[in-house]
Order: C-alpha cells, then structure tokens, then sequence
C-alpha cells in the first residue's frame, strides 16, 4: 500500500509517500510560495524521485486542519480530486492530530498549538497512549492569554508543540516549569506523520466519502467577518 499524504493547514506546505513499511518520501516548503503554486509541484518532484507514478498511490490521507483557511481549501480540495480520478480511498485527520503523533513518546500531556493569526490560536489537547495519542478535548480557537489561564487553572504539566505555542512563547512561558516547549523542528504538520496515523485506517477500510472530506475551520474566515461587519453597519 503506498499512501500519498497532504498537509497546508499551515505556513508549510508538507507532501509525503509512505507505506507499511515507513516513508518513501517527503518535502516540506514553509516560505517564499503559496500552497497554491507548490502542492502540485512538490506531488510531481516526490513521485519522481521515488520513481513511481500516480496510478501506483492507493490511498490519500489529507490534514482537514484547523488552520489556516486558504491553505486548507488547496490541500483538501487537491486531496478530493486525485482520489475521485483516482478512484482511491481517502482518509481525512485532523492536523492537530497530526502535530501531537510525534509526541506520543512524552512524559506530559501534549497540548497542540496553531497559529490562528488575528492574535489567537487553535488549541487541542492530548495524552500520550501506547503506540500513539489520544485527544482528551475538542479543539478550540482562543488567544494566548487565555490558553495560558486555562492551562494554569488545570495545573497540569504540558508539552506544547505547533508554531503558535512558538510565536507566543512569552504568553506561555509566564507558566514557568508547567510548561515545556517541543523543538522548532516540530512545529508545523508532517505528512510523513499524516501517512502513518492513516495506514491503519485505510488496512481496516474506514475510508472517507471524498464528499464528506471538509476542511475543519472553527471559526468564519476574514471574508465572512468582514460581509457581516458591512451588514451590521448597513
């Protein structure tokens, strides 16, 4: 089984091949293009220099975010077409989900954080569990200061991953020893991670409908909040 795996729900564009038995390849791109003008690209590179074609992937795996809303509509729409022309199964996971997988090793619980920009983030929280994570609450978007109250109104300690816990590691670090940061290195989704979270879904054949594939948004995007502001002045 050769899984192709799709992450833009944030800054980084990240492509992956992978099967059973671990990743085939990969390539991430955080600056300098949109997703828009590196998807395709990176899909086609990774597919050559793995010498394979597309009619040998047999399954997709796409991140549906939260994040960011541009970026989650390329990927995810990108992810519905080449398993419809494909006539593949797809398989959509949280990018939350995607970020803590690396984790899964942790002492702590793990809270994932996303930049959100416009000053919050979105947050989600998991505990660590053999062989993988577990997420112990449904994601929500909020600012710093109040993920940063919430957290030290819990009292527990936690290991926060994802490029919003770096952007506003001041905010969070008033939490002294509460709190660890995980390594930069860790910070955006990766589709070698995706890959390997949505194998055994695809060998247990608990497939997606491509149609029911959505990218998972929590709050309206810059467009919708600016039509209601006119309409509420009008």
């Amino acid at each position: 089984m050769i899984v192709l795996g799709l992450d833009t729900a944030t800054p980084q564009t990240s492509v992956a091949l992978g099967s059973q038995r671990g990743p085939t390849a990969q390539m991430a791109l955080s600056v300098g293009r949109s997703h828009e003008e590196v998807l395709a690209p990176a899909i086609d590179h990774i597919l050559r220099w793995s010498e394979l074609s597309l009619r040998q992937v047999s399954g997709i795996a796409v991140g549906i975010g939260p994040g960011l809303f541009t970026g989650l509509r390329v990927g995810v729409e990108t992810a519905r077409t080449l398993a419809q022309v494909l006539t593949i199964p797809i398989v959509g996971i949280s990018s939350l989900d995607v970020l803590a997988f690396p984790l899964r090793g942790a002492r702590r619980s793990i809270g994932v954080v996303i930049d959100a920009r416009r000053g919050e983030v979105f947050f989600g929280m998991y505990r660590p569990t053999p062989g993988g994570v577990t997420r112990t609450a449904e994601p929500i978007v909020c600012s710093p200061d109040a993920l940063a109250a919430e957290l030290e109104a819990s009292s527990e300690e936690v290991v926060l991953v994802g490029d919003g816990a770096l952007r506003y590691r001041h905010e969070l670090g008033r939490l002294g020893g509460q709190v660890e940061l995980a390594s930069a290195s860790l910070a955006y989704p990766q589709a070698t991670s995706l890959v390997e979270l949505s194998i055994p879904r695809l060998e247990r054949q608990e497939f997606d409908r491509p149609f029911d594939v959505l990218p998972l948004y929590l709050r309206k995007s810059d467009a919708e909040i600016g039509w209601d502001k006119r309409a509420r002045a009008g």
